[in-house]
């Protein structure tokens, strides 16, 4: 019998993702890419992640998507809430985790109901791996992370995290705080668990990450990982890429409108995802420091919420007459970020150095200002001032378990109006950093298109699991 092409044995995908905005848009698509390949793809989550998921999805790829009921009511939690970005505070975003946990049984019976060739699920389920042994079936872990940022988290466990100077990489990484023991003791388990699967496929595309850190992690993990993206480039019309992740507070045509009216690389973005939370202090250094730039700016800031849950009033942290004085936008809740940074006025962005978010900037060839807060941010953050040099950094110091957290230091107005000139200001510097990123904007580009590095892949690891599966890939 002669070999057969992929359209003649479509593997079947069980996708399972964790419920939050920075783990369940790239993971969505990363099915549609499977989907486009004719594969079947079936998306297992909760019915208000459903809603989310399927304007997400461009019509005319064939996914499914599966539901099980959000156990709410068990651990206290609202009827409705069940994402990360639904709460605004430690105590909830404890009870979402706590939910998730507990989908263990109904998600593992549909997966047994009707066994995949493949699980593909968050690292933040550990019992994927138990699932996906009893399955016999070959098990994908995926975590939303540079795979930089995972041989960091290795090298400096292998310190104890007691130096900030990371050893053993093949740059020399200095950090600027060591990670909280609380966030090291959470990562570890899952990090093992993660070591235990098929391989890992990352949301960046190797030569952002490098061939270095490809190697460096293959050799000392003993682990295979596949650079898949950006996947956020899948997104190819303006709307695809609006509609992804949750209802935009602004319409798509007023963003567009008003970035039309500005000159080229003359608007500052700033944007710290969607769990990052700032105390009405910080937000007023970050206003000052913004008008005492006198850039022009679109600003997304997250509702802020009373104990209520009613909407507080921005009197309490803006400035006096600031919106009349400035020639800004702010976006009140979620904004369409892709179409943002692809527009030609954005010169930088402020970020909390989120994965999705830098991996978004660099495929929009924008120059960043970081300001990391939690979880592995600090570690992105030194990808891309250190490593990669198409960033500045604001000098945050402060790392926190959660983005809800209240932070002890405040980032003075000065300092951050410093790193926007760095960057904002027309100067040598800014000028090569500019460059550089767009030089990564074309690489990126090039990665995920037939014959690119991502492209190929995605089209070796199909190939590897149609021959764990006893398929027969298609002859070279």
């Amino acid at each position: 019998m002669g070999a057969l092409n992929l359209e003649e044995c479509p593997l079947k995908f069980h996708f399972i993702p964790y419920p939050a905005p920075g783990h369940m848009i790239p993971l969505c698509d990363i099915a549609t890419l499977f989907a486009s390949c004719g594969h079947q793809v079936t998306i297992i989550t909760t019915p208000s992640n459903a809603q989310i998921l399927l304007k997400s999805i461009p019509s005319h790829h064939h996914i499914h998507l599966r539901t099980v009921p959000f156990p709410s009511l068990q651990v206290g939690l609202p009827l409705g809430v069940e994402n990360l970005a639904s709460v605004n505070n430690f105590e909830n975003s404890y009870k979402v985790h706590q939910a998730t946990m507990l989908l263990q049984l109904p998600i593992s019976q549909i997966v047994e109901q009707d066994a995949p060739d493949c699980i593909v699920a968050d690292f933040m389920f550990l019992w994927a791996d138990e699932l996906a042994n009893k399955l016999r079936v070959p098990r994908l872990a995926f975590n939303g992370f540079s795979l930089f940022a995972i041989c960091a988290m290795e090298s400096l466990k292998a310190q104890n995290y007691e130096l900030s100077v990371i050893k053993g990489l093949p740059h020399c990484i200095t950090l600027n705080s060591t990670p909280p023991k609380a966030l090291t003791k959470f990562m570890e388990p899952l990090l093992e668990t993660e070591l235990k699967s098929y391989g890992l496929i990352v949301n960046n595309f190797t030569e952002l990450d490098g061939e270095e850190y490809v190697e460096h992690y293959e050799k000392t993990m003993g682990h295979k990982a596949w650079h898949l993206g950006p996947v956020s480039l899948i997104c190819r019309t303006t709307q695809e890429k609006a509609d992804r992740g949750q209802t935009s507070a602004v319409s798509v045509d007023e963003c567009l409108s008003w970035l039309n009216s500005k000159q080229p690389n003359s608007v500052l973005y700033i944007c710290f995802g969607s769990l990052c939370h700032f105390s009405d202090k910080q937000l007023y250094e970050i206003a000052s420091a913004i008008e005492a730039s006198g850039h022009q700016f679109i600003w997304v800031v997250p509702e802020k919420k009373g104990k209520d849950g009613r909407n507080e009033a921005d009197e309490k942290w803006m400035p006096k007459g600031f919106e009349e004085r400035n020639t800004g936008m702010i976006i009140r809740g979620w904004a369409p970020q892709v179409v943002i940074l692809g527009h030609p006025s954005i010169g930088a962005f402020l970020t909390h150095c989120g994965w999705n978010s830098t991996v978004e900037a660099v495929s929009a060839g924008v120059p960043m200002i970081t300001w990391p807060v939690h979880d592995e941010q600090f570690y992105n953050e030194k990808l891309i001032t250190q490593v990669r040099g198409i960033g500045v950094e604001v000098g945050a110091e402060e790392w926190s378990i959660i983005g809800f957290m209240e932070r002890k230091k405040l980032v003075d107005r000065n300092i951050i109006e410093k790193a926007v000139r760095r960057l904002m200001d027309s100067g040598i510097e800014a000028d090569e950093i500019r460059h550089r990123a767009q030089e990564y904007a074309v690489k990126a580009k090039r990665a995920v298109q037939e014959g690119g590095s991502s492209h190929k892949n995605l089209m070796a690891l199909i190939d590897d699991l149609k021959r764990e599966r006893g398929y027969k890939p298609l002859d070279s």
